[in-house]
């Protein structure tokens, strides 16, 4: 990076944050701090919501995927649509009405406060480590490619976001993400664009969608019913629909953006916003990688896109192997660059699929290599990161772009990071404070104390997350591994809520240890079994509200509540 791209990279950063700070100085009430007072319109809660999900992760990790299997991914986001209108429909108005800093106030309201505390407890858990990741998956790749310490990136990251969202709260999150997206839609625009100069004259778009069919990048939806596939169709709209159920109706860090609404109708419409908005853009991401990708068919890729790793062992004293599949990688990639350059002659012809054989396994040999370049190199030293999906994106903005623009797009990527992060430190600072130390140490304190130990605990939260993020260590595609970890506690929670909304006759006993059993369950499939991961977000909700009837029964009706629901 040079002198410019610095220059704006933390032109763009500090003054983003510096907006935060002067904007919500001298916030003093709990609404005000926690719910930006409910005078938040819809555009903003939109953005807000789209850029608390849209962390780094995202846009260094979606590209890679889609580089390495197509777009395919998307299907996760099938069921999404679907989820927000429920949300908005259902779980809004409830959380409204009863006038909630959290979702898990409502489960107090519904049950009592063994059940509330479990529901909080498991958010907790989940998006403390998830927030941990969100420091963590920028850094590993950010300080791998720039150079920079690992330590010091991910301490500099976490306290940057610690220092505006806990002198904030829930108002400096919402301001600094309506620029932060901006940012972002801006550096997706530039890198799209820079992509589709560099391709080959006369490919264009129209050529590169043909090439990257060819190679079948562009296989987005698949209608089998293999439970081992991990991307399909109805795992997307079955199991995306309680990924996406639970995350927008249960976990605090988006519960906490549409609650900030001035009114029901402008919390629907942010919601609405997303559901209309998020499978095009995740859509254009991944197409983004697919443009990468054929770009890396005419232009020589590394054999290992994480460069650091690869020339620290192909430089040293036993690389000798690692620099001799490295050459024979350039050959067959200039052999399979060759072949493209035939099909793309013949396939307007009489019979193009000699010629598309001739590539496909022109294409396989340099992908065996790449294979082969991965193996050797984890035999070279076991503990060497040989994923490298993650670090395509990357290393295409680091090679191929001019400056200024470098340093804009790796603004993005801290501006993704640092926005989805700072939802994160003050929804868990939110909950801790609402659902525990104000509901069991000091239920009867003001406003202001309320508000200074929401910061602290922000602030402690964010320290957490940086000491969990210096000893993380990744081996799934980013991307991927933040989902898991979504999926593995999504579905109990969901559970929860849709026992309290729809199932009459269930009681708090039933209904808390019918959670504890579901989630016992689910960690007991996923170390046993091998399916998709969306499942377990579907087994998870099924278990626990179907375990919760059994208990109830078991029980008796004694301890059932009528349940809250709220006209729309």
């Amino acid at each position: 990076m040079s002198l410019v791209d610095y220059i704006v990279l933390l032109g763009t950063m500090v003054g983003i944050a510096i907006y935060g700070i002067w904007h919500t100085r001298g916030r003093k009430n709990l609404a005000a701090y926690l719910r930006s007072g409910s005078t938040v319109g819809w555009g903003t809660i939109g953005l807000s919501v789209m850029a608390t999900q849209a962390s780094a992760i995202t846009f260094l990790s979606t590209p890679g995927q889609a580089y390495e299997s197509g777009l395919g991914f998307v299907q996760n986001y099938f069921g999404l649509p679907i989820a927000l209108i429920i949300v908005a429909a259902v779980f809004l108005p409830i959380y409204r009405r009863l006038n909630v800093y959290t979702a898990y106030e409502y489960l107090g309201h519904r049950f009592d406060s063994k059940t509330r505390l479990l529901g909080a407890g498991l958010f907790l858990l989940q998006r403390g480590l998830a927030a941990g990741l969100t420091i963590y998956a920028p850094a590993i790749i950010l300080s791998t490619v720039l150079g920079w310490r690992l330590d010091a990136t991910i301490i500099l990251t976490g306290l940057f976001v610690i220092i505006y969202t806990a002198v904030g709260g829930n108002e400096a999150v919402n301001v600094t993400q309506k620029w932060q997206m901006a940012v972002i839609f801006a550096g997706l625009a530039t890198a799209f664009a820079v992509v589709l100069a560099k391709l080959p004259d006369g490919l264009g778009l129209t050529g590169s969608l043909a090439v990257a069919g060819g190679f079948d990048k562009l296989h987005a939806v698949d209608f089998s019913v293999d439970f081992h596939q991990r991307y399909t169709f109805w795992s997307g709209i079955l199991g995306g629909v309680f990924l996406s159920l639970s995350y927008f109706g249960t976990d605090q860090s988006q519960v906490q953006r549409y609650l900030s609404g001035s009114s029901l109708r402008d919390s629907r419409l942010g919601l609405m916003f997303n559901a209309v908005l998020k499978i095009p853009m995740q859509f254009f991401i991944l197409l983004l990688g697919a443009l990468v990708f054929v770009f890396y068919q005419f232009e020589a890729p590394p054999v290992f896109f994480n460069h650091s790793t690869w020339n620290a062992h192909a430089r040293g004293e036993t690389g000798a192997g690692l620099r001799a599949i490295e050459a024979e990688f350039a050959s067959a990639h200039a052999d399979q660059r060759a072949k493209i350059e035939d099909w793309l002659a013949a396939r307007h012809g009489d019979d193009p699929a000699p010629a598309k054989a001739a590539m496909l396994a022109a294409h396989e040999r340099t992908e065996a290599l790449r294979s082969e370049a991965r193996q050797a190199l984890a035999k070279a030293d076991p503990h060497a990161p040989t994923n490298d999906a993650d670090y395509v994106f990357i290393d295409f903005v680091l090679e191929q772009m001019p400056h200024g623009i470098i340093g804009l797009l790796i603004a993005l990527v801290f501006a993704a990071a640092v926005s989805s992060l700072s939802s994160e430190l003050a929804a868990l600072g939110e909950t801790t404070a609402v659902d525990l130390y104000r509901h069991i140490l000091r239920p009867d304190a003001s406003d202001l104390h309320y508000v200074r130990v929401s910061k602290t605990l922000t602030a402690f939260w964010g320290l957490i997350a940086i000491g969990f993020a210096l000893c993380a260590h990744l081996a799934e595609n980013l991307i991927q591994a933040i989902n898991i970890l979504g999926s593995i506690f999504y579905g109990v929670v969901l559970g929860l809520f849709l026992a309290a909304f729809f199932v009459r006759r269930v009681g708090g006993t039933a209904v808390f240890w019918a959670a504890v059993a579901a989630q016992s369950l689910v960690f007991g499939l996923y170390f046993t079994l091998n399916i998709s991961y969306l499942w377990y977000n579907f087994i998870g909700c099924a278990a626990c509200v179907v375990f919760s009837l059994i208990l109830q029964a078991f029980i008796g009706s004694r301890a059932a509540a009528a349940p809250v629901i709220a006209s729309s």
